[in-house]
């Protein structure tokens, strides 16, 4: 049975696929390119919150706030949504508790290849912010999780952001007091009035802290140096700084960006269960759901960009808020989109992006290798460094033209995109169809690229 199961199982073809979750994906990983370009085409500093840095003109504030109100950390909300989603796709044939062992096989053999293809992006590509490893981390973790009730998996997924936003709590809590006391002990350091204990630890805090505000800290000093040197012209200097960057600041946080695409996946889950990503739900419903999910979360976004420009240390709400809204705008971005799709107009709009998220794992690949091989490596177009917030959207915005474009050329010849047939003929073990026939075996449980 487990080999006739084997031998049934192929990619989803043509008509069979959804056209609502191929958009979602091409918007979401066209979308992701604004929030990396920054730190493909600019100094790293970007990660300490000092966007006046690299250019404050009112375009780049527009700019900025927009990318960092509705677009940050939400495209990839939306993918791990989709992933959730593509695990229910993928294993149907596998949703009883005896379901085809083939189905699970593929499954993992198919994240097992992803994660190969994140590590490719890291050490190969050089991208430095690769989410594919991390999506495949999280996704061995949740073929079990397919079988609970969503009100289960929402609440287990909203697990990570429930305790991110008890963790900042205290952090708050502390900023708030320790801003309160810095004017007070200044008065007593003028008056040459003696500090208590405690007085002299805030001291020396609120100047670590002014200090970092001022020049990025010990963080700070480390980009620049590695900055200067993989910016010296070789590739292997320019690998050098790109693959450090990695191990030095986001591999330490590599459990945390897991548990994080995890829980959010399992919300992925949950919402397929309740029919809203795949367009189930009724157009009251998703008005109420967008609504329900836009207001609080782009309120709380918009007040913590706005406390990331203070000149001066403060206590940041989103220590506390951040978490929470993401995972609402992510669902609001999916709500937006299946309103959207149900009038002529929307789908005319969207139409084209349909092709994008079939080639999605393709368009990834293509758009490190543009930004990090051609328009910024010291050998390329010589941009890096030069450009403002709104010249780096403006580029960023071109190649998603370009992409979006090639991707519906492309596929008019054929079937899928370069990377999404290795990865299927790998996770098939079986050569995929490549050049477009009648009925193209394209995959709709292609969430994660």
């Amino acid at each position: 049975m487990a080999l006739e199961a084997a031998a049934q199982l192929a990619p989803v073809r043509g008509a069979a696929r959804i056209d609502v979750l191929d958009i979602l994906r091409g918007l979401a990983i066209l979308g992701i390119f604004f929030m990396n370009i920054p730190f493909e085409g600019q100094t790293a500093l970007v990660m300490l919150n000092r966007p006046q840095m690299i250019g404050w003109t009112p375009l780049d504030q527009w700019s900025w706030a927009f990318v960092e109100v509705a677009l940050e950390g939400t495209q990839r909300g939306v993918l791990e949504i989709l992933f959730g989603c593509g695990l229910m796709v993928l294993a149907a044939r596998a949703m009883r508790p005896d379901g085809p062992v083939a189905v699970a096989d593929l499954y993992w053999r198919r994240n097992l290849w992803l994660l190969g293809f994140g590590l490719l992006d890291i050490f190969v590509f050089l991208w430095t912010g690769d989410i594919l490893h991390v999506y495949a981390l999280a996704a061995l973790f949740l073929f079990p999780f397919r079988l609970l009730g969503p009100r289960v998996l929402l609440a287990l997924g909203s697990l990570f952001a429930l305790g991110m936003a008890v963790s900042g709590v205290p952090l708050y809590v502390e900023r708030v007091e320790l801003v309160a006391a810095a004017p007070l002990i200044e008065k007593k350091v003028a008056a040459h009035q003696p500090l208590t204990r405690d007085e002299q630890a805030k001291q020396k805090d609120w100047q670590k802290l002014l200090e970092r505000r001022a020049t990025g800290g010990e963080d700070a000093r480390k980009i620049r140096e590695m900055e200067k040197k993989g910016h010296a012209g070789s590739w292997l200097a320019y690998a050098g700084m790109n693959i450090g960057f990695y191990i030095e600041f986001m591999l330490p946080e590599l459990a945390l960006t897991v548990a994080e695409a995890f829980c959010m996946m399992l919300v992925g889950i949950a919402l397929w269960k309740w029919r809203v990503v795949q367009g189930g739900r009724s157009t009251r419903f998703y008005a109420i759901l967008l609504l329900c999910c836009y207001v609080p979360g782009l309120i709380a976004r918009a007040v913590g960009a706005h406390e990331a420009l203070s000149p001066v240390p403060i206590a940041h709400s989103y220590w506390i808020t951040q978490e929470p809204a993401r995972m609402l705008v992510s669902i609001g971005h999916v709500a937006l989109v299946n309103l959207l799709v149900r009038s002529g107009a929307g789908q005319a709009v969207l139409a084209p992006f349909k092709a994008a998220g079939r080639t999605a794992f393709s368009l990834y690949f293509l758009q490190q290798f543009i930004a990090i091989y051609i328009l910024f490596a010291p050998w390329g177009a010589g941009l890096w460094g030069k450009l403002s917030w709104s010249g780096l959207y403006a580029v960023a915005l071109a190649v998603l033209l370009f992409e979006v474009v090639l991707a519906n050329l492309w596929l008019r010849m054929f079937a899928m995109g370069p990377m999404e047939w290795a990865w299927r003929s790998l996770a098939y073990v079986r050569w995929q169809p490549f050049r477009r026939t009648r009925e193209p075996r394209l995959d709709a449980s292609l969430a994660a690229a």
